[in-house]
């Protein structure tokens, strides 16, 4: 490790913070807002609160659709893609099965599995990836998989091959598998997903987001693309709820997909911004793990401490990856990069020398 290179001093207010001042990083959340046509969508959508969204969501998975290339009976839009964990793992699979998922991940898997009484089968990482041979090899005798990938919340993904492989061995059990791609739409186009499979008949099913990288985690958007029979199948549990996706939420994912140039240009000043980050820890001494999407797993000694110091007198918020399962690191949302010379600068004081 390259010694640390102290930086010139800031001065910054160590008071106890109130909310509107605090720097968030905890969240993965996108500094770059929405599209502006999404906000317009948004705003136009709110002269109608009075009326009842549309329960089967017909103008955005029709757009949808289109966007992937599959055909409307692909694709099912839920309030958030956690609303799809929940719905997946009450719908597919064997469900006198337990589930497979990875230790060291997000833990909405796990603890939707448990809350219903599925249970729930955890496999250890390989370093910061998930293992995809074991996974693979262990996936025919549980009643559905979930996978995250990019891999939250060490920012790693998985290669063509590996991914091949445990959509062959979901093809082979006819076991559902769930792949978590909230993050893809921040990494290069060309990086492995599920996309790439879908005309494989596998039991696969994607879930994205429009929380990430199109801005809008204040409406709670998320949708799956996979097999027809298992979409159908989560549509009928969401149908439960049948106006969970608010009127808002549907207008401004139409807009923000099919603002693309949008996209592309949060997906390039993410990647600058993510090197420019990476660059600096490099100059400073740290350790992380190289991340293909909006945050980047920082290594530190004491990262719960650190996670409620940096709050408590910076103002800083930040994620002690702990709670994934995941020791050691603090998960760092990509955020300005002013905000991002705050987090190091108060790291370097709290971990390198005192105030």
């Amino acid at each position: 490790m390259s010694a640390p290179v102290r930086p010139q001093p800031r001065v910054y207010n160590t008071s106890v913070p109130d909310a509107d001042t605090l720097v968030r990083l905890h969240l993965s959340e996108s500094p770059y807002g929405a599209s502006p046509a999404a906000v317009a969508a948004a705003t136009t959508a709110l002269e109608r609160v009075n009326r009842y969204p549309a329960p089967e969501r017909e103008s955005l998975v029709a757009a949808l659709a289109r966007h992937w290339d599959v055909a409307p009976d692909q694709i099912a839009v839920a309030n958030g893609s956690d609303e799809l964990v929940l719905a997946t793992a009450l719908s597919l699979g064997d469900l006198t099965r337990p589930g497979l998922v990875t230790a060291g991940t997000f833990p909405g898997y796990r603890a939707v599995l448990e809350r219903i009484d599925r249970g729930a089968v955890e496999l250890p990482l390989a370093g910061a990836t998930t293992d995809a041979t074991a996974f693979a090899n262990e996936l025919p005798g549980h009643g559905i998989g979930y996978v995250c990938n990019p891999h939250n919340p060490a920012g790693t993904a998985l290669t063509r091959d590996g991914l091949a492989a445990l959509i062959t061995a979901a093809h082979a059990g006819e076991v559902p598998l769930i792949v978590d791609e909230a993050y893809q739409e921040f990494s290069d186009p060309r990086l492995p997903q599920t996309r790439d499979f879908l005309d494989r008949g596998a039991p696969v099913v994607a879930l994205r987001t429009f929380s990430k990288a199109y801005g809008l985690a204040a409406l709670r958007i998320g949708y799956a693309v996979g097999r027809a029979d298992l979409i159908a199948e989560i549509r009928r549990t969401l149908s439960v709820l049948p106006f969970s996706v608010n009127r808002v939420a549907q207008a401004a994912a139409v807009a923000a997909l099919a603002d693309q140039e949008f996209l592309g240009t949060v997906r390039a000043a993410g990647a600058q911004r993510r090197r420019w980050f990476c660059a600096e820890l490099d100059r400073r001494g740290y350790r992380y793990v190289p991340s293909l999407t909006n945050f980047v797993a920082v290594e530190v000694d004491d990262a719960g401490g650190l996670q409620d110091t940096l709050a408590a007198r910076y103002g800083i918020l930040v994620r002690n990856t702990a709670m994934f399962g995941f020791p050691g690191h603090l998960r760092v949302s990509l955020g300005t990069e002013a905000e991002l010379l705050r987090f190091l600068d108060a790291l370097d004081r709290l971990t390198r020398w005192s105030d």
